[in-house]
């Protein structure tokens, strides 16, 4: 009978751990399972990426370096605005943004927890312009705030069988944990451990884009051609940044289809 008891007790630990977990992911409304605290992704986070800029040179070209933080301060403002005019400012109240150009042929881009992000010079050459962008980095950003590199990790390492303990993770796998963390949000594609966004992250992290960088005052229609000439690059081995981004023949069709929710919130006068 004690036994019994006890099993019962760690299920209703378990089930209440589960529903404290689940969140809503902006826009989408789709519910997410996160197990880790963000506390720990953000400190986590702050750490990796000072240790990726003393490691990576940023880049010298003082024209592209002002366009990164020019596009990044504008979808931050408007992720701001959104989250604001939501009632949610509280899923981004850490965040403290920082935009980096770092000298990369690797056409790639992401954003850490808290608003890091970071943009390589091999990827300029597909964006073309400020438009082009603001596409990467309105998509990157939609993938920090959805939280989704949350959701990757809880997986991975629970699949390890660390459960949801970071810091146990950390202490006894310090750098197996570490390269979970980094593949899970796109920072390195050295490490033999990939994890690739779902259909389900990926099309939300379309469609979140897409909306921030409306608000921001960019054409959204500009992400389909976009997307178009990425497919493209790279001939019958797709791109680094695709490995981790995967693109199929629905992505065009996805974003034609929500192009319209998109458009209501297109405001040319931001630009």
């Amino acid at each position: 009978m004690k036994k019994v008891n006890y099993l019962l007790f760690l299920f209703i630990i378990i089930l209440e751990s589960i529903l404290i977990s689940c969140s809503t992911v902006p826009i989408t409304g789709r519910k997410q399972l996160n197990l880790l605290p963000e506390s720990e992704i953000m400190a986590m986070s702050l750490t990796q990426y000072e240790e990726f800029l003393k490691q990576n040179k940023l880049s010298e070209d003082k024209e592209q370096t002002e366009m990164v933080k020019r596009v990044g301060k504008r979808i931050a403002n408007a992720v701001e605005r959104y989250f604001e005019e939501h009632g949610m400012s509280d899923r981004i109240k850490d965040f403290e943004w920082e935009f980096n150009l770092v000298e990369d042929d690797t056409p790639n881009a992401w954003c850490m927890p808290g608003g890091k992000v970071v943009v390589y010079t091999g990827i300029l050459p597909i964006t073309q312009d400020e438009t082009g962008l603001a596409v990467v980095m309105g998509h990157e950003i939609a993938h920090a705030v959805a939280r989704h590199g949350n959701e990757r990790m809880s997986q991975q390492l629970t699949v390890q069988g660390f459960g949801t303990v970071l810091s146990v993770a950390l202490d006894e796998k310090p750098e197996q944990t570490q390269n979970i963390f980094l593949s899970a949000y796109g920072i390195s594609t050295q490490l033999g451990i990939m994890l690739p966004y779902s259909r389900t992250h990926e099309t939300e992290a379309d469609k979140l884009g897409l909306i921030f960088m409306a608000m921001a005052g960019y054409n959204p229609r500009e992400a389909v051609n976009f997307w178009e000439r990425m497919s493209q690059q790279g001939g019958q081995k797709p791109p680094e940044f695709l490995s981790t981004h995967p693109a199929d023949e629905t992505r065009a069709k996805n974003l034609e289809e929500f192009m319209p929710e998109a458009l209501k919130f297109y405001n040319p006068s931001q630009n």
